[in-house]
């Protein structure tokens, strides 16, 4: 089974204006396309490689052989980073969660508002292209940053929200402006599907 570019629950204007339709058609239907493409490329010939969901892949990274280990890494890492990238983002969503995970968040980090500041420090520390991401782990919530498409997953981590500061996720609309296109994002956070993941991370899912 070849792995496969899951279709937007949401229109490509629908997050607009934080947003843009064309930085969104753009980001779907070629970067992510580009990754799913070559990581079949890569696992062709490797069935059970091929069998495994991603997560798996990922987690077991270290299984798969070394001549296409860093293609796996670069191309699954974008596969699924940006498959929950979609899913965590909604039109007319924002603001703050509720309940177990809003209760964790201010238990980790002192309140929402210095989580979000932990979130931006480190989408604007990260030298080049990667990503901030909120995870847990080790029966807590962490702040971390990652390089290029690496996944939290290959360290043992279970993503929950992860801002995608690659240029071409903002580039038209904010050009140099990471710090703008940050703040901006916060609007688009689907907080029930990260707190679904969040639930799910807890139970050991």
């Amino acid at each position: 089974m070849a792995f496969t570019l899951p279709a937007l629950a949401y229109a490509f204007n629908a997050l607009e204006p934080y947003i843009d339709a064309m930085t969104m058609e753009i980001h779907h239907d070629r970067h992510h396309k580009a990754y799913v493409d070559n990581l079949n490329k890569a696992l062709d010939g490797h069935a059970d490689l091929q069998a495994q969901p991603i997560e798996k892949l990922l987690r077991e990274i270290k299984s798969v052989p070394e001549n296409i280990r860093q293609t796996v890494i670069n191309n699954g890492g974008g596969h699924h980073n940006h498959a929950l990238f979609w899913t965590i983002m909604a039109p007319g969503a924002g603001g703050k969660p509720t309940g177990p995970l809003a209760d964790e968040i201010t238990k980790t980090f002192g309140d929402f508002t210095a989580f979000q500041a932990k979130m931006k420090e480190n989408a604007l520390g990260q030298f080049g292209s990667g990503w901030s991401w909120l995870v847990y782990g080790d029966g807590k919530l962490q702040a971390i940053k990652k390089a290029n498409q690496d996944s939290p997953l290959m360290d043992g981590l279970v993503p929950l929200v992860g801002v995608d500061v690659w240029e071409h996720a903002y580039y038209l609309k904010y050009q140099n402006k990471r710090a703008d296109y940050v703040d901006a994002w916060w609007n688009t956070v689907n907080w029930a599907k990260v707190s679904e993941l969040f639930a799910a991370a807890k139970a050991g899912k």
